[in-house]
């Protein structure tokens, strides 16, 4: 995934933040603790939207004669606002997991193997797409008083 240097390159930040924003369970009670329900929202708003508006402010703006600068400034800022969403998620993907996430992640892990659900072992430092993963298979496996300890 890394390279010897420890950097990831942005082209494959973009694709691990499209995978982190498919994995991360949106739930309203994860929203308190963690940025990623309203980070995901807003980027696929600006996914969605941010393109379609840059086109209307360029083709509004040649259609009146208008300043071309501006309107290419805001194009182009409207259409950098999905990548800072997917950029944002991807380095938050492979962010190693705090100490006190820590704990709560290997907590959820025991409880779904208590549960009977085959759990394969941890490689390296849990990032936030490893809790990302084990909080999505605790939501459809475990009622949801699993989340009663955060």
């Amino acid at each position: 995934m890394a390279n010897h240097s420890g950097s990831v390159s942005w082209f494959k930040l973009f694709q691990l933040g499209q995978h982190y924003m498919k994995t991360w369970p949106v739930d309203k009670r994860l929203a308190p603790m963690f940025p990623e329900n309203r980070v995901t929202r807003a980027t696929r708003f600006a996914i969605r939207f941010m393109p379609p508006l840059a086109v209307f402010t360029l083709t509004w703006q040649i259609a009146l004669g208008g300043q071309l600068g501006p309107a290419v400034a805001t194009a182009l800022f409207a259409c950098t606002l999905p990548m800072q969403g997917l950029w944002w998620l991807g380095k938050r993907s492979v962010t190693p997991l705090p100490p006190t996430l820590l704990q709560w992640f290997h907590e959820v892990r025991t409880k779904l193997q208590e549960a009977g659900q085959a759990i394969a072992p941890v490689e390296g430092k849990p990032t936030y797409q490893s809790l990302a993963e084990v909080l999505k298979r605790a939501f459809k496996q475990l009622d949801k008083t699993f989340l009663d300890d955060l």
